[in-house]
């Protein structure tokens, strides 16, 4: 496809649960962008699964590095998420440094209402903080921007004022643009929020609170339709509107089916409305 963008997407790949690489690939895709896999490990199931089967991959990543420069491949941009180990920190840098004029991407994988992941050691959550400090946009939840924070997770709903301050930190460490998804504010309702460092803009999306309904990859999902439409030339408040909504309408769906929550959204039959792009205006200022 002529003028079709490309991702290089470092995350791991899991069998069982649409999380990672098996929902950033057909949402991606869906919106005209080439991925190609980085694969971190490959996984028989996501780590919320009480067992799973994982081949760490972080030999791979380097060779497959050298062959892109040897290839002369060129990306629009370098996506990391789940990372298996503290030595895939160096692999990722070196894709950065390596595509310096690529719009660098970091989904900050480390944790989840509260808690870090079970396979995140401290020094991996140490050792993020160097990819957000590199990256042109971050999209921590509230669980992961408190850990790059050093702060602890909120007890209660943040305020404004506090919610711009956390962004304004966060985009201290390195990052242009940042945006922290699932944030209760204080005014009322869970919110994602954004902050263009560049405009001085800060941007928040109220999202619709289905009881009970978590699920994997939705991260997964809200970044890459995030970055699908930057790389078409949307505004942030756009593309963030643009994620919110594509997210909200899979949980909501995937909720109608009461499906495990480890199963993942039900993204194969919402993957239509990513095509039709449609205008979106339900953003306001933070």
């Amino acid at each position: 496809m002529i003028g079709c963008k490309r991702v290089a997407a470092i995350q791991d790949i899991s069998g069982l649960g649409r999380c990672s690489l098996t929902v950033i690939i057909p949402v991606l895709s869906a919106m005209g962008v080439q991925v190609c896999p980085v694969p971190t490990a490959v996984l028989s199931a996501h780590t919320g699964y009480s067992e799973f089967v994982i081949r760490d991959l972080t030999d791979y990543m380097q060779p497959a590095l050298e062959h892109y420069k040897k290839m002369g491949t060129e990306f629009d941009c370098i996506y990391s998420g789940f990372l298996a180990s503290a030595e895939q920190i160096d692999h990722c840098l070196e894709f950065f440094s390596a595509y310096p004029s690529s719009l660098k991407v970091v989904d900050p994988v480390m944790g989840d209402d509260g808690k870090s992941y079970a396979t995140y050691t401290g020094e991996l959550c140490k050792r993020m903080s160097e990819l957000v400090a590199v990256a042109d946009i971050i999209t921590p939840n509230l669980t992961e921007a408190a850990i790059l924070l050093g702060e602890k997770y909120p007890a209660a709903p943040l305020r404004n004022s506090e919610a711009r301050s956390w962004l304004v930190r966060l985009a201290e460490q390195g990052a242009k643009i940042v945006v922290i998804t699932s944030v209760d504010l204080a005014d009322g309702g869970m919110h994602t929020i954004g902050y263009d460092k560049e405009t001085s803009s800060f941007w928040k999306i109220k999202n619709d609170y289905v009881p009970n309904a978590h699920f994997s990859g939705t991260g997964d999902m809200f970044a890459s339709v995030l970055i699908g439409s930057m790389l078409k030339g949307d505004s942030l408040p756009l593309a963030m509107n643009r994620a919110s909504a594509f997210t909200e309408l899979n949980v909501k769906v995937t909720n109608s089916y009461r499906r495990h929550w480890t199963e993942g959204l039900m993204l194969e039959g919402q993957l239509p409305w990513l095509t039709s792009y449609q205008q979106l205006g339900d953003y306001t200022t933070l």
